[in-house]
């Protein structure tokens, strides 16, 4: 039963859609083994190929906003350390409570994703699936930022979020 689990949880992919002036999609991707490499490594590279796939794709690259990088960092520590992989947090928080709480107003979406061991594994993986494309490629977002944890056991926790101020 364990083993089951453990496989149902690794491709369990979720959406949450948010309630605000504009329905965004907010998903999570399925993991991989995990590799020791800085969560401050970690997030400039997925900032970078993350705005690399988006110029591609038309779009303008975004910048780091410090209160969605508060955000996105605060889930994905509060994933590690409870062992959730969720879009609702800590005190049945949703990815716009967090980013209020963290000082930012205006919350688009949010990606999560857990235990790919690079940068490149995880956009990969976010690009693959529809919802997080759809995220990633919105070209109304104006800001995002990534937070990278790694739980006790040395699983990467990723949390993107995007904003549209």
């Amino acid at each position: 039963m364990q083993k089951n689990q453990t496989l149902v949880r690794r491709l369990a992919t979720l959406a949450l859609i948010p309630v605000a002036a504009f329905i965004g999609l907010a998903l999570a991707a399925a993991p991989a083994e995990a590799a020791p490499v800085s969560t401050a490594t970690l997030q400039t590279q997925i900032v970078k190929l993350s705005n690399t796939q988006r110029v591609k794709a038309g779009c303008k690259a975004l910048k780091v906003n410090t209160n969605l990088l508060r955000a996105a960092r605060g889930h994905s520590k509060y994933m590690a350390t409870s062992g959730s992989f969720s879009h609702t947090g800590a005190r049945n928080s949703t990815f716009v409570t967090r980013a209020k709480n963290a000082g930012y107003t205006a919350a688009r979406s949010e990606n999560i994703a857990y235990g790919y061991r690079s940068a490149a594994e995880v956009v990969n993986a976010w690009m693959k699936s529809p919802g997080h494309r759809a995220n990633l490629l919105d070209c109304g977002a104006k800001t995002f930022a990534v937070g990278v944890i790694y739980a006790s056991n040395g699983n990467p926790y990723y949390t993107q979020d995007f904003g549209s101020r």
